[in-house]
């Protein structure tokens, strides 16, 4: 699944880092906290490791 704006491919990355214990799970907030509680890691890769470029910086819920 991938990433369909630039703050969403930062939080999952942020996940990441926190759910492979590269970054303490206490520095996270809003949405990479609830990523990294949610999703795998496998989930988290594939969306942070998506291309930014063209993506939106922020995409608005309908």
């Amino acid at each position: 699944m991938p990433a369909k704006s630039k703050a969403q491919q930062k939080a999952a990355g942020a996940a990441l880092a926190a759910k492979r214990g590269e970054i303490p799970k206490s520095e996270l907030k809003g949405a990479s906290k609830s990523m990294a509680r949610s999703m795998t890691e496998k989930e988290l890769d594939e969306m942070a490791s998506t291309k930014r470029k063209g993506k939106p910086e922020h995409v608005t819920k309908y």
